[in-house]
């Protein structure tokens, strides 16, 4: 019918150019279709979850096939589909291997739908190491590309990737891209796409609630209701079995935040399908929330002994699994240290610490293990997009050199009068090109052996001042004393004060631990943090000396600022101000907060009226002690004088009041 159609018009229109055209747009047709090796590896790519030796076994013998008959979209595709099974399998060389390979193949196309799966799998590697920037371009770029061929089904997965990466940072990208994957999965038809999308939409009116849109939980309800009615009725056309146990916890969650009273039915309905799921497929993330959140709920509920018998259910399904999740035990070992503090019973709640120690340092052992990896694959990434470069000016050097001898050979047939002078000189043109492109190899190789050193080094000066900062941040001394006090006050049979001060050291303890681990806190959480420490000392040093914190009116207690920086001048106070000061003179130490918002600074000022800075130095030199966490404090100040010129510290002497000593400590803190 289309050659028919075809003869008629240029019967009728008599021109070339418009046939030329027709069987350009029908080869184009023909290209976007998918091809039975395709077919092959995205059959394969379905069973990732239910037969995964099968999965790649199927999806490597498309490959082999591909390969075969030499066909390069089709090996592309392939790589593609391998990448995302990687990453469902949790393989990371792997993945950024068959990644890579994929999108330097797709170079050698120009078929959209084959530049779209690439692109996709290099989004995809780029998210799972956490490069958010990088990985919203790939996927903007593969979401477009798909969108140009109309691949509807692909869309609607991708948008909602994207909904969720610009979450929460851009509250009105997040809602665009959750539409627009409800909008592709409803023209898809496809069971799969529009769970893929319906949980993208329910995450944004999720948001929107805890956002202060509160009216609108009736309306997030019923959508959240349809959502799991859709994923009961197509579970079987289902291939990701965790968006089905998502959707359950998702519903659930919403009732847990509801308003009162909450509806227990619905909400352990929901949370035990969810288990269910989980089970059945082994989902480890379905498994953790669900059995949380029922707990969680019982603690809440006052019901200790059924919350406590269900985290201690979930700990022997995880220990009868061939595998250990290190997070999962953690996590439930520390829910059951916080029902033994409600219960009371301290014997449990120090048998449940030793094992949360035990599995929260693997835990964190894996973590950092997990991004050196992720450092390590970006850095690999990096360097491989480097090297196409690098081929890239080796392949046009030899295009240049190509051209170089066609025109030579047009010089020798115009004639042999103008050869001489026409070889000479752009033999001399070339030659000079040639010069350039080799030095821009030349730059390119030292700009990689550049990046790896500086890639190293900074990630090895980055740890070290971490693991320095963890070291520094509780005192041996001070947590020997505190327990000596606390343990004091149970033999002296003050329960209620022992239990109190416990609360508060085991509360700081953990906050410090968590806090170290971030790039910024809000100064709310700062100065609970310093409260929990100076009571502390207040308790270790017999009440010796009183303190205040105060805060300006201007400073608004929500601001982030990089966490435990104060702590260490605190310490410094305490330990070389106030505490060898005399016993019949109390102490006072006070903490005042201003703001600079043109400079975003934060001013932190702490005064004290110990002995003061000359006397504390004397004593300093007798006991030869070198204060390790200042040191630390100062390093991490001058790194962010790069970005915040006005970061610092300053040490003064309290200027003399009635005879009066002291110590001024200004710190100029940069805000975000």
């Amino acid at each position: 019918m289309h050659e028919k159609t075809t003869f008629n018009l240029i019967k009728i229109h008599k021109s070339k150019w418009l046939f030329c055209f027709l069987i350009l747009c029908i080869t184009n047709l023909k290209a976007q279709q998918i091809s039975s090796i395709e077919k092959i590896a995205a059959y394969g790519y379905s069973k990732r979850f239910s037969d995964s030796s099968a999965s790649k076994k199927m999806q490597q013998q498309a490959l082999e096939l591909a390969k075969k008959r030499k066909n390069i979209d089709d090996e592309v595709i392939c790589y593609s589909y391998l990448a995302l099974t990687q990453r469902r399998l949790l393989h990371i060389k792997e993945f950024t291997r068959y990644a890579d390979t994929a999108f330097i193949l797709a170079e050698k196309t120009n078929k959209i739908r084959v530049k779209a799966f690439a692109t996709l799998a290099m989004g995809a590697l780029k998210s799972y190491i956490d490069d958010k920037p990088q990985a919203l371009d790939y996927l903007l770029k593969s979401y477009s590309l798909f969108s140009k061929i109309k691949a509807h089904d692909q869309c609607a997965k991708i948008a909602a990737d994207i909904s969720y990466l610009f979450s929460p940072a851009s509250p009105e990208k997040v809602q665009k891209y959750a539409q627009e994957a409800m909008e592709h999965a409803a023209k898809a038809r496809d069971a799969e796409s529009q769970l893929y999308a319906r949980l993208a939409y329910g995450g944004y009116l999720t948001d929107k609630l805890e956002s202060g849109y509160s009216n609108e939980w009736e309306n997030t309800l019923d959508f959240l209701k349809n959502t799991v009615i859709i994923a009961e009725k197509k579970s079987f056309d289902i291939i990701s079995k965790s968006n089905i146990g998502i959707a359950y916890v998702n519903l659930a969650d919403l009732y847990s935040r509801g308003p009162k009273p909450i509806n227990e039915e619905a909400l352990l309905q929901n949370l035990g399908k969810a288990t269910d799921i989980a089970k059945k497929y082994n989902i480890k993330i379905i498994y953790r929330s669900s059995i949380g959140l029922q707990g969680m709920y019982y603690s809440e509920k006052g019901d200790y002994a059924k919350a406590e018998m269900l985290f201690i259910e979930g700990i022997k399904y995880q220990l009868s699994l061939p595998y250990t999740d290190n997070y999962l035990l953690a996590t439930f070992y520390n829910c059951l240290k916080e029902v033994a503090v409600k219960r009371n019973d301290y014997e449990a709640y120090y048998s449940y610490d030793t094992l949360y120690t035990k599995y929260n340092q693997l835990k964190y052992n894996e973590t950092t293990q997990k991004l050196l990896q992720n450092a390590d694959a970006r850095f690999e990434s990096s360097k491989k997009m480097e090297r196409i470069k690098q081929l890239e000016l080796e392949n046009e050097l030899e295009q240049q050199n190509k051209l170089l001898g066609y025109g030579i050979a047009g010089v020798l047939l115009i004639g042999l009068v103008f050869m001489f002078r026409s070889y000479y000189f752009r033999q001399r043109y070339y030659l000079k090109r040639e010069e350039i492109l080799k030095q821009e190899q030349t730059n390119s190789e030292l700009k990689v052996q550049l990046m790896e050193k500086e890639t190293i080094e900074n990630l090895a000066a980055r740890l070290s001042l971490e693991r320095r900062l963890l070291r520094s941040q509780m005192d041996p001394h001070f947590i020997f004393n505190a327990l000596g006090n606390i343990q004091s006050m149970i033999l002296q049979k003050d329960t209620i004060p022992a239990v109190s001060y416990l609360n508060k050291f085991a509360k700081l303890t953990r906050q410090i631990l968590e806090q170290s681990r971030q790039e910024l806190i809000a100064l709310h959480e700062e100065v609970e943090t310093l409260k929990n420490y100076i009571e502390l000392q207040q308790l270790r040093l017999n009440n010796s000396f009183e303190y205040a914190i105060v805060c300006d009116e201007s400073v608004d207690d929500d601001i982030l600022i990089p966490p435990l920086l104060i702590q260490p001048f605190i310490e410094n106070a305490v330990e070389h101000g106030l505490k060898p000061k005399s016993k019949e003179e109390k102490g006072m130490l006070q903490i005042n907060f201003t703001q600079q918002t043109d400079q975003k600074n934060l001013i932190c000022t702490i005064k004290d009226n110990g002995i003061g800075l000359t006397a504390s130095r004397k004593l300093k030199t007798k006991e030869n002690h070198q204060s390790l966490s200042t040191t630390i404090t100062h390093e991490r100040l001058s790194k962010m004088q790069k970005d915040h010129p006005y970061a610092g510290f300053k040490v003064l002497e309290r200027e003399s009041e009635n005879g009066k000593t002291g110590c001024i400590v200004i710190i100029n803190i940069p805000i975000s």
